[in-house]
């Protein structure tokens, strides 16, 4: 059934992946997004894009009232850990902050759903996999920010009629593989974009940041997901909700860790004639040894089922986007 959904921060990396998704699945999308980190050709079935930040409450609050939006999807947040250590203002004042405001407008306009997009930096790291259920111990504000978020959002919408869907990611990475949109953050630090712009010859070395920590070849390790697969869980989020099921948190992940060695020799081997030099750092404040995903609830919970669980296809897909960006 088409519906009327208002996405935050749809032009950027993942919230433009599940814009197009929802547009091609027949709904209506407009789009909340003030360009600081996304682009506007990223909406590619002409979607509206209301160019605006989300700590303008007043044009936030017109903007909802203006369409009988059945839900929305609140993507729009800054996302570097290292970042929010030196930054921690930034992080709970376009985190948190935006996000209350956000949610008491929802509701204030009637929206039903309520989509957020959290994180696996609230789990701390240690744990071999780690459910929902398990104890919550974010190592930076990033992870902070993002926990009281979870708790504005569980807190307001249990006395009101708004039901939620808290998914939280674990590492993010690929492209869309028609080469139409992918991660064009400018200075990332996400692994695997660092790797592709390393291996396109846009960065001279990837570096490690830490080998002492307690993994197989001590170097930490993450549960990667291709883009397009962690856009889907959203849209089935939805089509959950939208079942009549009662709001709930989600792991989305596939489950299983790799190590930055063992991402780095898959670019590798991928493209065996290019020399990637690799340089060994400190490691970086607020980072784990290990995050990977338990998605059993997920899998059990909704209609969403991975199909890009391949670290070697999410690599090649980032690698071919990245090699058309300029």
């Amino acid at each position: 059934m088409r519906k009327k959904i208002l996405v935050t921060g749809g032009c950027g990396y993942i919230g433009s992946h599940t814009v197009r998704q929802l547009s091609d699945a027949g709904h209506e999308v407009f789009v909340v997004d003030n360009l600081s980190t996304g682009f506007k050709d990223a909406l590619i079935n002409n979607e509206q894009l209301i160019e605006m930040d989300l700590e303008d409450t007043s044009a936030l609050k017109k903007v909802l009232a203006s369409q009988d939006f059945d839900s929305v999807i609140h993507f729009a947040a800054a996302m570097v850990v290292s970042e929010s250590v030196e930054k921690p203002y930034k992080y709970y004042s376009n985190n948190t902050s935006n996000t209350l405001e956000l949610v008491k407008a929802a509701v204030d306009s009637g929206v039903k759903n309520f989509v957020f997009s959290s994180t696996a930096a609230l789990y701390g790291g240690g744990a071999a996999k780690v459910s929902e259920m398990d104890k919550l111990a974010p190592e930076s504000p990033y992870g902070w920010s993002k926990l009281m978020s979870e708790q504005i959002i569980k807190d307001i919408c249990a006395k009101s009629n708004m039901k939620y869907a808290i998914l939280r990611y674990f590492n993010v990475a690929g492209a869309d593989f028609k080469k139409r949109m992918g991660q064009r953050t400018k200075n990332a630090t996400h692994l695997i974009k660092v790797l592709s712009e390393t291996l396109v010859g846009k960065r001279p070395k990837i570096s490690i940041f830490g080998t002492d920590y307690s993994t197989k070849d001590g170097t930490g390790v993450r549960d990667y997901i291709h883009v397009e697969d962690l856009a889907a869980a959203h849209i089935e989020s939805l089509s959950y909700l939208n079942a009549g099921n009662a709001s709930e948190i989600f792991n989305v992940g596939y489950g299983e860790g790799f190590s930055v060695n063992e991402v780095i020799a898959s670019g590798q081997a991928l493209f065996p004639n290019t020399k990637i030099v690799v340089e060994t750092c400190n490691r970086r404040a607020g980072d784990v040894d290990i995050v990977v995903a338990d998605n059993a609830k997920i899998l059990k919970s909704t209609s969403w089922l991975p199909k890009y669980n391949d670290l070697s296809a999410i690599v090649k897909s980032a690698v071919e986007w990245e090699q058309i960006q300029k």
